[in-house]
């Protein structure tokens, strides 16, 4: 089996860091808002700004990768993000704090984009999806943690957790500026030089390419967005259980996201896409549209650990296919930053549509039309052609099938 280059080590090693710290300033955000004697819709409005701004900046961000290159917008963002976090602790009232939360939205784009383009381009075509599962693990490991440490650091005050937060972040800048090459140098075998951008329209042609950004905008609903933000409620005021065993159910979900993550990249390399990705939509939409019709705290958590399964089987396999989409030859530039905005866009909106529908409908419609969203994706797939280099590959090894007429820029061998 072939190793995975160094230089995607590194990029790994500071993933883990910034989804630690995101997760570590979680519970200390809201409340902080809250001490400058504001609402809850304020102090909501703080942790709104950080992902609206990553989506209104993520074109930007595409532009910028295509005239600088990966290495230097990364690096730039992980900066910019260090020190809006670093100034969050020292805001003196509310409206600094919204604002410097919101810039810290800019830098986060800023990496997330070109952290995708560069695992991209580094990783070897036929470990596509390992990369895509290790990069997947990183950003869960994170967040799993990241809120139980920033929890106990509450304890030495409110300021504290984005100050380490700061830090830590400054840490992974000179790792990544000293430990990962420059953008035009290969990055170890079986991959290549940077090359020219390849435009929206040019991966917009491709079937698959349209079924990873649909998957990805649902899997910000349903994931990023009615998870964190409607589950509580439903169990609190649904199931009328304590809000402690909100957070049961969220960690059941993330347990089945670990059970079949790592597993899901690996298979996806050796087996292909459409036979990971397909089931894992059917589990996700089935059993988020099951959840409403739940009536127990303890089933309501075995149906979260499900979905988590079914999420956990599609997100790393829809990346290595946005991977094999674009090819290691060119840089993603705006068809990179049209995927993470895709799902930042059901992140922001799901929540709103589904919450409104709760509360008007109930939670049993509310979940079945977020089942419904991953439904759609799911029949977007079904229609998706297969992309993994080993499904391509002519059995008598004598080259690849080009597996959609209007690929674009394929690099398969």
């Amino acid at each position: 089996m072939r190793r995975i280059p160094r230089g995607i080590w590194v990029l790994l090693s500071a993933n883990v860091v910034i989804a630690l710290g995101y997760g570590l300033i979680a519970p200390a955000l809201p409340t902080f808002a809250r001490s400058f004697d504001v609402g809850i819709t304020a102090a909501s409005a703080v942790v709104s700004a950080f992902a609206v701004m990553r989506l209104f900046f993520a074109p930007t961000a595409g532009r910028l990768i295509s005239v600088v290159g990966e290495r230097r917008v990364y690096l730039i963002g992980l900066l910019i993000v260090a020190v809006s976090t670093l100034a969050c602790a020292f805001a003196q009232n509310y409206w600094q704090l919204l604002v410097v939360r919101g810039l810290g939205g800019i830098g986060s784009t800023m990496f997330t984009v070109s952290a995708m383009g560069l695992l991209i381009r580094m990783a070897p075509d036929d470990i596509r999806g390992r990369v895509s599962g290790y990069f997947s693990a990183g950003f869960l490991i994170g967040n799993i943690s990241g809120p139980l440490i920033g929890s106990a650091l509450v304890g030495f005050g409110l300021r504290m957790p984005f100050v380490v937060y700061a830090i830590a972040l400054l840490v992974a800048s000179a790792v990544v500026a000293t430990q990962l090459r420059a953008d035009g140098e290969s990055a170890g075998p079986g991959t290549q030089r940077g090359g020219e951008p390849v435009a929206l329209a040019t991966s917009w042609r491709n079937r698959a390419y349209r079924a990873v950004l649909v998957s990805n905008f649902a899997n910000g609903w349903a994931s990023f967005g009615v998870r964190v933000a409607v589950v509580p409620l439903f169990v609190v005021d649904g199931l009328d259980e304590d809000a402690a065993l909100a957070g049961v159910v969220l960690a059941a979900y993330a347990a089945g996201n670990v059970v079949a993550i790592m597993a899901a990249g690996r298979l996806s390399d050796s087996h292909g896409r459409k036979i990971l990705i397909l089931p894992g939509l059917l589990v996700v939409s089935a059993a988020t549209a099951a959840m409403g019709f739940t009536t127990s705290i303890m089933v309501t958590v075995a149906v979260s650990a499900v979905a988590g399964l079914g999420s956990g089987m599609f997100v790393p396999t829809q990346q290595a296919t946005l991977a094999d989409v674009l090819g290691n030859r060119v840089r993603g530039g705006s068809a990179l930053a049209a995927f993470t905005m895709a799902s930042d866009l059901g992140a922001v909106s799901g929540p709103i549509v589904v919450g409104f529908i709760a509360s008007t409908a109930g939670f049993t419609t509310a979940f079945a039309v977020t089942g419904a969203v991953t439904a759609v994706a799911l029949l977007m797939w079904l229609f998706a052609p297969e992309t993994a280099p080993v499904r391509l590959t002519r059995a008598d090894g004598s080259g690849p099938q080009i597996p959609d007429p209007d690929l674009g820029a394929p690099d398969h061998k």
